[in-house]
């Protein structure tokens, strides 16, 4: 048994750590169809944007701990909205980061992936985000939400244990693709619903009330972080 530890663990941290070869371009551009069509049908991407919401709220946590607060919960609704609730100073410098984290998040993750991705690091990508989602879990309050990250963790876990190569890098890729593009649409939902009179009490509301700072400059910053990542990200998996 020993021995076979002694084998196993050489082989999977050379595993996690490897490079993988880039998939063709047919696959990489099928990706991108595949992840536009999700982001643009409308009643797809009702329910793919539970994904998004996963993203936005775990950037919101994850920038509360980083910058000093106490996470004590992520709560997620089948409505695609979802709660991050954090004790510490209500204003100051990590609460100003911690609300703009949410919008700012799906973007920055799809951009990482992608650099991920462009140094031929796609087992290394899975994992990671299998061991967000986990520890992510640990902090939710809500069936709905606890469902959610579930069935997103264990997508992540199949693929990277049970298939191949080259289902990795589709799996991998259309989640890249679906996180920058995926990423652009909040903030024009949220424009939207602000110029109707809704969301008084938004991201970008809150960081107004912080900053004395008006909540369109703050969407126009959400705006350009998503676009600049999807150009950024896009180029790397285009000519990676």
């Amino acid at each position: 048994m020993d021995s076979l530890a002694a084998t196993a663990l050489p082989d999977l941290w050379d595993r996690l750590t490897g490079t993988q070869p880039d998939p063709d371009l047919w696959v990489v551009l099928a990706t991108l169809v595949a992840a536009l069509a999700v982001v643009v049908w409308h009643p797809v991407w009702r329910l793919a944007r539970n994904a998004v919401t996963i993203a936005h709220e775990g950037g919101h946590g994850l920038v509360a701990l980083l910058t000093g607060r106490q996470l004590t919960g992520i709560r997620l609704h089948s409505d695609t909205s979802g709660l991050t609730v954090s004790r510490g100073k209500p204003y100051g410098l990590g609460m100003i980061l911690t609300a703009a984290a949410g919008y700012t998040a799906p973007s920055l993750l799809g951009l990482g992936g992608a650099a991920l991705l462009a140094a031929g690091r796609i087992t290394l990508l899975l994992w990671v985000a299998t061991a967000l989602l986990v520890a992510m879990l640990v902090m939710i309050r809500n069936a709905y939400g606890m469902l959610t990250v579930v069935l997103a963790g264990g997508a992540f876990l199949l693929v990277s244990w049970l298939a191949g190569p080259q289902v990795q890098a589709a799996f991998a890729y259309a989640v890249v693709w679906f996180l920058l593009l995926g990423g652009v649409r909040p903030p024009f939902e949220l424009q939207s619903k602000r110029s109707r009179g809704g969301a008084g009490d938004s991201d970008a509301d809150q960081l107004s009330r912080l900053t004395h700072v008006p909540a369109g400059l703050w969407l126009f910053l959400f705006h350009a972080v998503s676009l600049c990542s999807l150009i950024g990200g896009g180029r790397w998996l285009l000519e990676g």
